[in-house]
């Protein structure tokens, strides 16, 4: 069974509450119900494509 998608929404929630809030990636996982395994992986792909809070308005 495929996994269940993420929304952009929940991606940027995922940054907001890095960047902003300096939660932990544990913190996050589950305070937005994703795993750990899930967080890490858009932090990282964001660190890759250089992306930084906030956002730009086009995102």
């Amino acid at each position: 069974m495929p996994a269940e998608r993420v929304s952009m929404r929940q991606i940027r929630e995922v940054l907001r509450l890095r960047f902003a809030s300096e939660l932990p990636q544990r913190g996050i996982a589950k305070s937005l119900g994703l795993s750990q395994g899930a967080v890490s992986g858009y932090l990282s792909r964001a660190r890759a494509a250089g992306v930084s809070w906030p956002l730009p308005a086009d995102l």
